[in-house]
């Protein structure tokens, strides 16, 4: 499907505007998403926006489509917008599976406000970027609910694989936010238990830095491995995401045996770098033998043990992101086809 006149915005909050901290997971996902886009014949963009007000002064009349990442923008500004500029489409994507929304109660009142403001105009549009958010919204509160997945860029470097694990230090990453659905501590129990089994030193890497919500789950990791031989728990910080990948491309594996998700970036960085992760269900995009069950720790384990030994783990991970990456293009297409 070729698309001409299109110029697509992807809009995410930019923190760093008020709090010095920058949402770089939203950043991320918008900017391999527009990657992905203009790869493909789509004049997409990135703003990093702090208000609603930073949106308005920013548009023109050569926009086609606005997509802003989250529910946050207020339902008010949002039909201001809306009537002020009626030949653009604007669609609030929502980041989230719907099990995470209990993190953000503003953000569900947000969602049930848009849907009321879909109804009312022709310009304005619910969506999600999970296909299972989008079919418990559709058939709960029997509203549209547009798919608008994470799209993650692929260049001609991406490597197929990494040497497979043999000996020496276990190097295991359990990254991303200190929430607790991320489900860090069956993690640092799984990599303890992998360690075990191959008698070998173990450095855990976790990112450290952005607490939400989680704030002694840290500390119940660093109790966890305290006083343990050859057992080291590295926090990396938070770092900007080609550094980020950088890190990932020094591990063995990866462990993201999250309760709830709706696409999962670092798993994609892993494959984007030769690395297998160990994934709950709820990453359902990834290859179904990367999957254990997010509250058996020892299953996390096994199916880690197994990835470390499969030359085809990380070449499976890359099938199933180019899966993902047809289909969601697809979606995509679609909508900004209208």
């Amino acid at each position: 499907m070729q698309l001409t006149g299109r110029r697509i915005i992807l809009a995410y909050k930019n923190f760093a505007a008020s709090k010095n901290i920058s949402h770089i997971g939203l950043g991320v996902a918008a900017l391999n998403t527009a990657k992905t886009l203009r790869k493909h014949g789509i004049a997409a963009e990135v703003w990093p926006i702090a208000n609603a007000a930073e949106l308005r002064a920013r548009l023109d009349a050569t926009i086609s489509h606005v997509v802003v990442s989250a529910p946050w923008i207020p339902t008010l500004e949002w039909q201001r917008l809306t009537a002020e500029f009626p030949a653009i489409r604007f669609a609030v994507n929502c980041h989230s599976n719907v099990g995470f929304l209990q993190a953000d109660s503003n953000g569900v009142k947000l969602v049930r406000e848009g849907m009321d403001l879909e109804r009312a105009t022709w310009n304005f549009h619910i969506a999600g970027n999970s296909r299972k958010f989008c079919r418990w919204l559709r058939d709960t509160y029997e509203v549209p609910c547009a798919y608008l997945p994470n799209l993650y860029y692929l260049d001609s470097e991406t490597p197929a694989a990494r040497p497979l694990y043999q000996a020496g230090t276990l190097r295991v990453g359990a990254f991303g936010a200190t929430r607790p659905l991320k489900n860090f501590m069956s993690a640092a129990g799984a990599a303890l238990e992998i360690a075990g089994r191959h008698h070998t030193a173990l450095e855990l890497w976790v990112s450290s830095g952005r607490t939400e919500g989680g704030g002694g789950i840290l500390e119940a990791v660093r109790n966890m491995l305290a006083g343990l031989p050859a057992v080291k728990l590295v926090e990396t910080g938070w770092q900007p995401w080609p550094r980020f990948r950088v890190t990932v491309r020094q591990m063995h594996l990866l462990l993201q045996p999250s309760y709830t998700e709706s696409f999962n970036m670092v798993t994609a960085d892993g494959i984007a770098e030769g690395i297998p992760s160990v994934v709950s269900e709820a990453i359902d995009w990834a290859p179904e033998h990367w999957k254990a069950c997010s509250d058996d720790v020892s299953e996390i384990a096994r199916v880690g043990r197994a990835l470390l030994c499969d030359r085809h783990a990380a070449e499976d991970g890359m099938q199933a992101i180019l899966r993902h990456n047809g289909g969601g293009l697809r979606s995509w297409m679609e909508f900004l086809s209208r």
